[in-house]
């Protein structure tokens, strides 16, 4: 009875034993592989196969799962590294890498480990692309250091399997005591542009203000020109008037010496005048303003005969053609030369780029609205009217 109990218990081990046999068999022989990982299977210590995404059946206790490798892209950040510039400065260079196995097979036999490999690499090929540099070439060709490691790295880790796609800079740490040079250089470089634009806002403003006051001069000069014109003609216009006037009326000794008269009240009404004389010879004083206004006098103070009829004029029955532009074509001239200043003038102060100031005459304004104009205030009633 112990036999048949002792030969049951022995049957169930071994049963056991082959049912736990056959479930480690059938876990090792089944095989899952992850999306964007690659398998390295060994069979019997040799390289069989490389297992892609999906499930796959191995061969218990003959194959083996050698490693897995990841396909996608890998992003690795390398500590500083000191390189020395051609100048003889030590730089501390942070590095960056990016790549991608594109092989498992040559990832897993050709090198130990590819990461450490890539890490070494990179810090010789840096210190030798750095060193043939200056430290102003090292801050400034960060481009041109990137693409020198990218090809290095890229033809020594093709035969690994691994392909670099991008390689950059995360920094460049010069000595701190260089740090305040380039401190010092840049503040004096700004400086030293300040002063410059200063200068030569400066310099504008100056050729704006003279360019301003030269065309101020210009038009009050032309201003005081047409003024000066204008005054003459009427003045000229007012003579012949009067010359004409007087020929026309005849005037004899008698009218003649009536105006003397009442112009000597005139000349005596002067504050600084304390007394007048009359002149005793009279009669030679008409003879002379008649001379002026009729010709030469005879002894007897009669103007002779000159030729021409009493009542009329020398000038003709006819006054020559004034030259006094119209008054409302001068109003118009003058409004379109105020407009034409103005907008020159709008104009200098907008291209001398400096903000609007109130307290500037309306004509400065950026807008560009003309100054307006002043309205003529009325002459007085006694004033002479044209």
């Amino acid at each position: 009875m112990d036999d048949v109990n002792g030969g049951q218990i022995a049957l169930f081990i071994v049963l056991g034993l082959v049912l736990l046999f056959v479930i480690i068999a059938l876990v090792r022989a089944v095989k899952i592989v992850p999306q964007a990982v690659a398998i390295i299977v060994e069979r019997l210590g040799r390289y069989s196969r490389t297992l892609d995404a999906g499930l796959h059946l191995l061969i218990p206790f003959v194959d083996r799962v050698r490693a897995g490798v990841d396909l996608r892209e890998q992003v690795v950040s390398f500590p500083p590294q000191p390189v020395i510039t051609s100048d003889n400065l030590v730089v501390s260079i942070d590095t960056v890498i990016y790549f991608q196995v594109t092989e498992p097979k040559s990832a897993v036999y050709e090198i130990a480990n590819y990461i450490q490999g890539i890490e070494q690499l990179t810090v010789t090929t840096l210190r030798n692309v750095v060193g043939s540099m200056d430290l102003e070439q090292t801050l400034t060709s960060r481009d041109q250091i990137n693409g020198q490691l990218r090809g290095v790295l890229d033809e020594a880790t093709g035969r690994w399997g691994v392909r670099v796609n991008r390689v950059e800079l995360k920094s460049i740490d010069p000595p701190e005591s260089i740090k305040g040079s380039m401190e010092q250089q840049m503040r004096a470089e700004r400086d030293r542009r300040a002063a410059i634009l200063t200068a030569e806002g400066f310099k504008q403003s100056q050729i704006l203000t003279a360019e301003g006051e030269k065309q101020a001069a210009i038009l009050r000069a032309e201003g005081g020109a047409q003024a000066a014109i204008l005054t003459a003609e009427g003045e000229a216009r007012a003579i012949l008037q009067v010359f004409d006037a007087v020929h026309r009326g005849d005037a004899d000794p008698k009218l003649l010496a009536y105006q003397y008269l009442q112009t000597l009240p005139k000349i005596a009404a002067s504050p600084s005048n304390k007394m007048w004389f009359l002149p005793s010879e009279l009669t030679s004083a008409l003879g002379v303003f008649a001379k002026g206004f009729g010709g030469p006098v005879s002894d007897d103070g009669a103007a002779p005969d000159s030729g021409r009829a009493a009542g009329t004029s020398p000038l003709g029955d006819d006054l020559p053609p004034t030259t006094l532009t119209d008054p409302a074509e001068a109003l118009a001239e003058a409004r379109r030369e105020s407009a034409a200043a103005t907008a020159d003038a709008t104009a200098s102060g907008t291209l001398s780029g400096l903000p609007f100031n109130p307290s500037v005459e309306l004509g400065q304004r950026p807008g560009g609205g003309a100054v307006p104009q002043r309205t003529p205030e009325p002459p007085p009633e006694d004033a002479p009217r044209t």
